[in-house]
């Protein structure tokens, strides 16, 4: 199962500076002004997931320069984004501009994914055009990945697939 990533609003909450000043950069991270913003307890808690886990951020490559080596985590895939002046035919214009890349991505695989900016819009979408369970869940932006969104996803690995 995939777990795709995204980064601002989801890893790096907007919410303020953060708890975390006292952390600096592990070994092989590229210092980065935003990172005491983010948990570094975040990796261990993504990895315990038992899902291969899969950055879908516009850091592209840089999200593992910065981000793994301070969460702990190994280099992960990053999705390569189509060129976003590339619009298709019929594109629902509600629909988020990373929601159909993804699907193409998972290649009808389970997943989930993790963003602060997924809508009903994106969820219908993939129920649609999607053969397998997918949860699409939407992170607060202020606070990123919380425990209560750790339990959203421990239940619906633990057995409630369908696309929400």
């Amino acid at each position: 199962m995939l777990v795709f990533l995204d980064v601002d609003g989801t890893v790096i909450p907007f919410g303020g500076p953060g708890p975390y000043p006292e952390y600096g950069p592990r070994d092989g991270a590229v210092a980065h002004p935003l990172l005491g913003r983010v948990d570094p307890g975040l990796g261990a808690r993504l990895g315990a997931l038992g899902c291969e886990l899969v950055w879908a951020t516009t850091w592209l490559d840089d999200a593992n320069e910065v981000l793994s080596p301070w969460l702990g985590l190994p280099s992960l895939p990053v999705v390569d984004w189509p060129d976003p002046r590339l619009s298709e035919r019929g594109e629902v214009r509600l629909l988020h501009w990373k929601t159909r890349a993804l699907v193409r991505w998972a290649a009808g695989r389970v997943f989930v994914w993790l963003d602060d900016e997924i809508t009903g819009a994106d969820r219908d979408w993939v129920a649609a055009h999607h053969p397998a369970p997918a949860l699409l869940h939407r992170v607060d932006h202020r606070y990123g990945l919380t425990d209560a969104d750790f339990a959203v996803l421990a239940e619906w690995l633990s057995g409630g697939p369908g696309v929400r």
